[in-house]
């Protein structure tokens, strides 16, 4: 059992304890505890494994570690089983849908006897919905929406779940003798923010033996084929796995080609063929000679190209860069310095200043921005100005205390509906990092937000712009904003722009960073860490980062602590 899948029942029992008006502070709680999973670095199976004390854990307890040590030995537990009696089946999957919570869901049960996505949007389509009195025609249309917004997943799981699967199974592959090398290509190798399935390349003495042992692995549900050359197989979460056989001569271009994406090996065959030659996922040849194929490099390097980073192999300009000599050095991890924005216990945080700061400090950091959020989140025990205030002071009190470490003064604060900030411009002013953020009031006109963003950006007292498109991957459309517009501002306005790496956010995303930095943008990676393991998501932000072209130059984690007081310094 994967941490992400002992989450998910979890989130499940809030659901169904939502649907029957139980207590919220329960459904809190139990919320809490999958978000606490979800945010580990390690591995609950492998804690268990190793004797360590699961009470260890934000938010875990007796009774809740006591649940934990039931999935893992029977895949559920008795209390999920006996909530599922008591709610008609198919309703925990209605509240995915963005903007539907419990008292909906039921509502639309009872008056239209929906139980399931399919049946919920022929209710939709046929009008039945707005007939429903307190609903109307504007939330029948915010229902398709979001139906289309879950839809759009297409089974395909976030980049963090495929890569809790990889981490096990590659545990598995490396035990196999038979195995000489083995490697992932695919959409997870290019570092996608969501993977449809896994795809692994596999160099070995025996495929036979290899397949058998292969087939040993545990979360293994079902074999969907298997041959000589390729052995696929579904992982009990739904991932496909496809397991590829190559030789040594071609495993360079069966990486290659595997890697994709598809519309940059169109282009490379399109090269290949100008020469009269041939490739693909054997070899570059001419005619029956081999030309290259055992690495990537040996084929870029035919063919005329530097080598090309997996992550931005997406045929937006990487080969003809690639041609001229200008594939830029990519920011790499050990790049990173520092994080611009983390939450404590003074908001929604699970920590202490202090622990933070240890946490960020183990972890090799030489700054780290607290922001917690101000009184506009009430549910967040976001801050007023005497409170925000108050935690500057005791930031800077414990920062001074840790040697060749920066501790920034921070705040996340709201823009509000006008564009004003949520704190008073002085209080602002005061602080050594200053995040601005949409976190309410988000069904605005395109116009209207555009303005509300742009007018907070050009404030003069902002650092950083949060989040920018306020979206959740395949759960929340992003906010209506001229993104080119707010951009513009933010340039000229000296404000960075934030790729927040929480794994279901990754925002700014990488299509619209790329834009962006073709503009003069300069960015920021963010683990918006509510947790000391949270401060680990910086490896998703730079994967982004990457994926935008964005070189050490571009992102402002990369500067020393005396280079980034002069960067913040305002004139």
């Amino acid at each position: 059992m994967e941490n992400s899948q002992i989450a998910e029942i979890f989130e499940e029992i809030a659901d169904l304890l939502e649907l029957r008006k139980d207590n919220e502070f329960r459904i809190r709680a139990y919320r809490n505890v999958a978000q606490s999973i979800r945010s580990l670095s390690a591995r609950i199976e492998d804690m268990v494994e190793h004797g360590e004390s699961l009470s260890q854990i934000s938010d875990i307890g007796s009774g809740t570690a006591e649940k934990i040590l039931e999935i893992l030995e029977r895949g559920t537990t008795q209390r999920l089983e006996d909530l599922r009696k008591t709610v008609p089946k198919g309703l925990t999957t209605l509240m995915r849908v963005p903007g539907l919570g419990a008292k909906r869901v039921m509502l639309l049960n009872q008056e239209l006897d929906v139980s399931s996505l399919e049946g919920l949007k022929r209710a939709c389509e046929a009008h039945r919905v707005r007939e429903i009195e307190g609903l109307g025609e504007k939330t029948e249309e915010k229902i398709l929406r979001g139906i289309a917004t879950l839809e759009s997943a297409g089974g395909r799981v976030l980049y963090t779940e495929a890569a809790e699967q990889l981490d096990s199974l590659s545990a598995h592959l490396n035990k196999i003798e038979e195995i000489e090398r083995w490697e992932v290509a695919g959409s997870f190798r290019r570092g996608q923010e969501t993977i449809g399935d896994l795809d692994i390349l596999i160099r070995a003495k025996d495929r036979e033996k290899t397949s058998d042992r292969i087939l040993q692995y545990r979360p293994i549900v079902d074999v969907t084929s298997r041959g000589k050359e390729r052995l696929s197989v579904r992982l009990e979460n739904g991932l496909q796995v496809d397991f590829r056989y190559f030789d040594p001569p071609s495993f360079g271009t069966a990486w290659l080609y595997f890697t994709g994406s598809k519309a940059h090996n169109i282009k490379l065959r399109r090269i290949a063929q100008d020469y009269g030659w041939k490739l693909n996922e054997y070899g570059l040849s001419k005619g029956d000679r081999r030309l290259a194929g055992e690495t990537e490099e040996s084929v870029y390097e035919r063919l005329k190209l530097s080598w090309i980073p997996p992550e931005m192999r997406e045929d937006a300009g990487e080969i003809e860069a690639a041609r001229e000599g200008r594939i830029p050095q990519l920011v790499e991890i050990g790049d990173i310095r520092g994080d611009f924005q983390s939450h404590t216990i003074a908001s929604d945080g699970r920590n202490s200043i202090e622990e933070m700061a240890n946490a960020a400090r183990k972890l090799g950091f030489s700054y780290l921005a607290v922001t917690d959020h101000s009184k506009r989140v009430t549910m967040a025990k976001g801050l007023d100005d005497k409170g925000a205030k108050k935690h500057a002071s005791a930031i800077r009190e414990l920062s001074e205390k840790l040697p060749r470490f920066w501790l920034l003064a921070g705040i996340e604060v709201d823009i509000l509906k006008d564009g004003r900030l949520d704190l008073a411009e002085e209080t602002l002013e005061s602080m050594d990092w200053v995040v601005a953020s949409v976190h309410y009031d988000r069904a605005m006109t395109r116009k209207a937000m555009t303005e509300r963003v742009v007018r907070a950006v050009k404030s003069g007292v902002v650092h950083c712009l949060g989040h920018p498109l306020g979206r959740i991957i395949g759960k929340r459309d992003p906010i209506a904003v001229d993104i080119d517009q707010v951009v513009e501002a933010c340039v000229e306005n000296n404000v960075w722009i934030e790729i927040n790496c929480q794994a279901d956010r990754l925002d700014l995303p990488d299509n619209y960073c790329r834009a962006a930095r073709s503009a003069g943008a300069r960015f920021v990676l963010s683990t918006d860490a509510h947790s000391t393991d949270g401060l680990r998501r910086l490896p998703l932000g730079v994967m982004v980062a990457r994926r935008s072209w964005l070189t050490k130059e571009h992102v402002l984690n990369t500067r020393s602590i005396a280079q980034l007081k002069k960067a913040l310094r305002r004139s």
